[in-house]
Formats: structure tokens, sequence, C-alpha cells
């Protein structure tokens, strides 16, 4: 199916991830229109691009920003800023709105404020469509098969590093002022807060990652997607080591490109594994770059919504949003462990 109106606004264009979101428009036949809120790194990167800068404090700039555009993806964090101003302006354009957040809190928000607004208004939102959150729920929507409810979903990340950007770090501030500085995890069906230290434990990879340390319980985005639509009453996710002590270390590197495209030698492996009493199903994707894999998984969000491949309406996750088998299949993600 072709989609008449090519534009898509890109909020946050010049940022890390937003950079990688553009070229892959770029590259699926999509026209960018290029917004953020600093109009100098807006023009630095315009080249054949329209740019349309647009503070988070100010509707009609955002309501410019998005005027005659089909859709809207947001990837200028910290979320728990912009995602309810760029929700409210996709919903006064009645145009579908995809983010990349991760953080856990402003994910919850968008499912809480915008659920019944966007339902009844019949219009497409979909949080977190990105490396944490969107990934994740994918694989445990794909390991689910026909289950119609299980026990667990454990979610296990396999980064060898993990060198955060300018915005994880000031999005991971954000979070934790939020909670206090407490973790969190998914248990009893709801969403707990607590201050126990966190474990270590040894996850077994599929190969060649093989058995590594693990921090236990290092929720990220899943706490929220998987359960948003999975009856499941416990949602884990788990980290290696390495990448846990990186990402909160105040000397760890920004990413560096390792090719042309952009993308840093980072590998990853996701493991999620699906409990339902003595049964396990498992699905695995594998790849490089966990900010570069974002942009592909955003853009094949907003070509599906717009192509009419959906299968509900409102505030949905990825795995309730598209039929997860092909989505992972379409961008070559998912293996068999």
């Amino acid at each position: 199916m072709d989609v008449e109106n090519r534009n898509v606004t890109v909020y946050g264009a010049y940022g890390h991830t937003g950079r990688f979101v553009v070229a892959t428009l770029i590259e699926r036949g999509y026209l960018p229109v290029l917004s953020g809120r600093d109009p100098a790194r807006l023009a630095a990167m315009a080249g054949q691009h329209e740019v349309r800068p647009a503070a988070v404090d100010d509707p009609a700039a955002l309501d410019r920003a998005l005027a005659g555009s089909a859709a809207v993806i947001n990837c200028a964090g910290p979320f728990a800023v912009t995602a309810g101003p760029a929700i409210e302006a996709a919903l006064r354009a009645g145009v579908p709105y995809v983010d990349v957040a991760a953080e856990i809190e402003a994910n919850a928000d968008t499912f809480a404020r915008f659920g019944d607004r966007a339902r009844a208004a019949g219009a497409v939102i979909v949080p977190a469509m990105a490396f944490y959150g969107g990934l994740g729920d994918l694989l445990a929507t794909a390991a689910m098969g026909d289950w119609t409810e299980a026990d667990r979903v454990d979610v296990a990340y396999g980064l060898d590093s993990w060198h955060p950007t300018a915005g994880t770090r000031l999005s991971g501030v954000v979070s934790r002022e939020r909670r206090a500085g407490r973790r969190v995890r998914y248990a009893g069906g709801r969403l707990r807060y607590h201050d126990d230290t966190p474990a270590t434990e040894r996850w077994s990879f599929p190969a060649p990652t093989g058995e590594r340390e693990v921090v236990a319980e290092f929720s990220m985005a899943d706490v929220v997607t998987v359960p948003s639509h999975l009856t499941v009453p416990e949602v884990r996710s788990y980290l290696t080591v390495e990448a846990a002590r990186d990402v909160v270390a105040p000397d760890a590197p920004a990413p560096v490109a390792a090719d042309a495209s952009g993308r840093s030698a980072q590998s990853f492996v996701v493991d999620v594994v699906v409990h339902r009493g003595s049964e396990r199903r498992r699905a695995v994707a594998s790849g490089r770059d966990i900010y570069a894999v974002s942009a592909p998984l955003a853009v094949e969000a907003v070509d599906r919504i717009l192509t009419g491949r959906t299968r509900t309406a409102g505030v949905a996750s990825a795995g309730a949003m598209f039929d997860a088998d092909d989505f992972l299949t379409a961008l070559g993600l998912h293996r068999s462990p």
C-alpha cells in the first residue's frame, strides 16, 4: 500500500538517535521534517530538508512543526518533558505519534494520561518504539505465541558495553529524581519501588555470547510495555554488568562511529524467556548499536501505521499494535535461540 503523504516530522532530529531516524526515513522513501528545541542545531543539519524549530512549551510552534506531516517521531529526551506536549500536538493535528522513550515513568505517563483520549479519537500512539521497551515487547509477544497468559517474562540484555549519549544521561537523571533514587520492578501485577541493593546472577545467552554475569532486575521500559497488553504478573529485566557499570560511570565515553553509517561497534543480544509453569518459550534478537537499531524500529512502526498494518488504536506498545513475528522478521532482528 502506497503512502500518499511521505512527510514525517522528527522532533529532536539533531540528537544521536534522531539523526539515525532521519537517515532511515530517507532510506525508506520518506521526507523528514526536522524539528526540535535548538534552531542552530537544526540549521546545521538542514541540507535539503525543511526545518521547523519548536519549543515544547510553545503549542503553536509544535502545531507548525507537525502541519502537513503524516506522522511524528519524537526522539527528544527527557521524555518526561517532551512526550506530553508532543502527543498533545499530534492529537490536535490528527496524526500518529511514535517515540523512542526508554524512561519508565514517562512511558507509564503516556498510557495513563492519553489512553482513553487516544482510544476515543481513534488515534495511534506508540511509546517506547525503540531498543528498550519496543524490541523486548515484540520478542515477548512473539514468544508468547498462542498462550493467553504466563507466569513471568524475563528480558535479558547482553550488551558488550553501553557508552551513553548525552540524552541517555539526562533522561537517567530525570528518572532517578522522579523515583527518589529508588529502583523499580513489575511484580504482583503492578510497578513497585524499592531500595534494596541490586543482586547479580549468571545468565546463559545463546551462542556465541554464552554465560555472562548480569545485574538482576535492572528494570527498563519493558516493565511498562510488556504488561500493558500481555497477561503476566511479573516482568524482570537483566543487564550485563559491564554495560550497567558503563552507563552510570561519569567518565564513560559517548558512542563512537565505526562505519560510514555512524553505527558504533557495540554488539547486543536480547534474550526473552516466557515462563508458564514448567514450560519455557524463548525469542532472541541480536545486532549492533542499541541507538542505531532504534531508528529502523521507529520508522518501521510509522510505515506500518501509515499503510494500515495495525491491530488496534489508542496508546499501545509495539507488541499490541503490530504483528510481532512479521515486524521482527521484516527487520531481520528475530532469530532462533
